[in-house]
C-alpha cells in the first residue's frame, strides 16, 4: 500500500476529548473517528487491525471445535418475552418498533436467538455437543460511554454459546475455551489472566473474567505473581481431552486471583507477601456457565440416551474484538506512539523513502517494495514527500514493527538501515541483505 494513495487522516496534536493513552494515539493514527457519543467509525488503519485480531479469535475458536455462524443484529421483542428479560434487562437495551408496530430491539447479547436456532433443529442428544459463535455488532445504550472502544455504546463481540446433555459435558465445553481464551491472548500479545467472576443469580463457580495487567485498567485487581510465568496451551492442546483440558484449568486456577468486585483481603493475606501483584486490570474476555436457564424458559430439550426429554445446559463465551484493540495499546505502547505486537499490526513492514522524487531512492524503494509485497508481507510504502521527520513520527506513531529506511547516502552505497519499532535498535545492511531477512 502506497502511503500516498491511502486513507490515514494523522492528527498532530492530542485531542481534548481523549483521557487514556489508547483513545488518544487511535485518534492522532487515523484508526477510528467517533460519529456520536461512544458510537465509532473504523478507518482502514483500525480496521486492518480490526480484522488481524477477528482472525485470530476465529482461528482459535474453530480449533476448539467452535462452529461460526451469523445472526441478524435486530431481534424480536418476543424471544426476551419469552425468556423473562426483555422487561429486566434496563435501559441499556435500545428497543424499537418495525412498521408494523412489532416490539424489535438492537441485540446487546445472543442468548435468546441462539437457544432459539438449536431447539428448532437439534432434537437428540447425538448431536451434541454444540458450540455456536459468530462475530457480531452490538448495542449497549451506556450511561457513560468513555475511553473510545474500550467502553463504546456499539461495540463488536465474539460470543460462543455452547449445548450439552449434562453438567459434566458443559463443564468440558467451558475447559475449551478456557483454553482457547488462554491462547487467544497469548497470540495477541497479551498476558491475560483468569480471575474468578461473580456468577449473580444463577450461582456455581463457573464464571471467569480474563484480565490484562495495565497501568490505565479500569479497575484493581489482585493476583498471585507466578501467572505471569505460566505456560500457554501449545499448539498441540487436545481439545477432546476432558483430563488434559482439566489440568489446564486446574492449574489456572490453582492460585489467587480476583478483581475488587470478588476480592477477599483474608485470602489474598494469605498469599506470601513477596508473591503478591497489586495492580489496575482490563477485563478483555468473560465466560459464563450457566445451566439450564434459558433452556427451561425456552423450551430447548433433546432425547437423552434414556428415552426421556432433558433441558441441555448452556455455557456462553465472550471476547471483544474493539475493546481489544485498545487493550492491546494499553499494554504496548511508548511516547512515540502505537507498538504492535507483529500478529495484529496493521502492516508488517514500513518502507521509508527518505527523499521522494530522488531517482536512487525511489528505484531503490519500488525495489524493495514490489519484493516484499511479492513474498506475501503487509508493506506500507510511504513515498509522500514529507519531511524526513515528519515520516518516522509517523511511522513510530502506527507502531509498525519493522522500518525499512532509505536515504540517499545509503542508497549510494547499495545499503539501507532497518529499524525494530519495538526495540529502537537500528541496523544498516545491503539492499539485497534486507529484503533476504524478510522474505526468507
Amino acid at each position: 500500500m502506497r502511503l500516498s494513495r491511502y486513507f490515514m487522516p494523522i492528527l498532530k496534536e492530542n485531542p481534548k476529548e481523549a483521557e487514556i493513552v489508547s483513545h488518544r494515539l487511535m485518534l492522532r493514527a487515523g484508526m477510528i473517528r467517533q460519529q456520536s457519543q461512544g458510537i465509532y467509525s473504523w478507518l482502514p488503519l483500525g480496521k486492518r487491525v480490526l480484522d488481524k485480531v477477528n482472525a485470530i479469535i476465529r482461528e482459535e475458536q474453530n480449533r476448539a471445535g467452535a462452529i461460526e455462524l451469523s445472526m441478524p443484529t435486530l431481534q424480536s421483542a418476543e424471544l426476551w418475552q419469552e425468556s423473562g428479560r426483555y422487561d429486566a434487562y434496563g435501559k441499556e437495551m435500545l428497543r424499537i418498533k418495525d412498521r408494523q408496530d412489532r416490539p424489535m430491539l438492537y441485540g446487546p447479547t445472543n442468548e435468546e436467538m441462539v437457544t432459539d436456532i438449536f431447539r428448532s433443529s437439534v432434537k437428540s442428544y447425538k448431536d451434541l455437543p454444540l458450540n455456536l459463535y459468530h462475530i457480531q455488532l452490538k448495542f449497549r445504550d451506556e450511561i457513560r460511554p468513555r475511553f473510545g472502544t474500550m467502553r463504546s455504546r456499539e461495540f463488536m463481540m465474539k460470543d460462543a454459546y455452547s449445548f450439552d446433555l449434562t453438567r459434566e459435558g458443559a463443564e468440558h465445553s467451558y475447559n475449551k475455551m478456557f483454553a482457547a481464551y488462554l491462547r487467544t491472548f497469548d497470540r495477541l500479545g497479551l498476558r491475560a489472566i483468569p480471575m474468578r467472576a461473580d456468577t449473580g443469580p444463577i450461582g456455581g463457580n463457573l464464571s471467569h473474567e480474563f484480565i490484562i495487567l495495565a497501568d490505565t485498567g479500569e479497575s484493581e485487581v489482585f493476583c498471585h505473581k507466578d501467572f505471569v510465568g505460566f505456560d500457554i496451551p501449545g499448539d498441540g492442546t487436545d481439545f477432546d481431552s476432558v483430563e488434559g483440558l482439566k489440568a489446564i484449568f486446574d492449574k489456572w486456577t490453582s492460585l489467587y486471583a480476583a478483581t475488587s468486585e470478588m476480592h477477599d483481603e483474608a485470602a489474598f493475606n494469605a498469599v506470601p507477601e513477596g508473591e503478591r501483584l497489586s495492580a489496575r486490570g482490563i477485563e478483555v474476555g468473560h465466560i459464563f456457565y450457566f445451566g439450564t436457564k434459558y433452556s427451561e424458559s425456552m423450551g430447548a430439550k433433546v432425547q437423552g440416551p434414556d428415552g426421556k426429554e432433558h433441558f441441555v445446559h448452556m455455557g456462553s463465551y465472550g471476547i471483544g474484538p474493539t475493546r481489544l484493540v485498545p487493550a492491546i495499546i494499553e499494554a504496548s505502547h511508548d511516547d512515540n506512539g502505537i507498538i504492535w505486537p507483529a500478529s495484529v499490526a496493521p502492516f508488517d513492514i514500513v518502507v521509508i523513502n527518505m527523499k521522494s522524487g530522488d531517482q536512487a531512492c525511489d528505484d531503490t524503494c519500488e525495489l524493495i517494495y514490489a519484493a516484499l509485497t511479492k513474498a506475501g508481507k503487509d508493506v506500507l510504502y510511504d513515498d509522500t514527500d514529507d519531511r524526513a521527520g515528519t515520516k518516522f513520527a509517523t511511522a513510530d506513531l502506527i507502531g509498525v514493527p519493522v522500518q525499512i529506511i532509505a536515504g540517499p547516502r545509503a542508497v549510494a552505497n547499495g545499503e539501507v538501515e532497518v529499524k525494530d519499532r519495538k526495540t529502537g535498535a537500528r541496523e544498516t545492511m545491503t539492499i539485497e541483505a534486507a529484503i533476504n531477512r524478510f522474505v526468507a
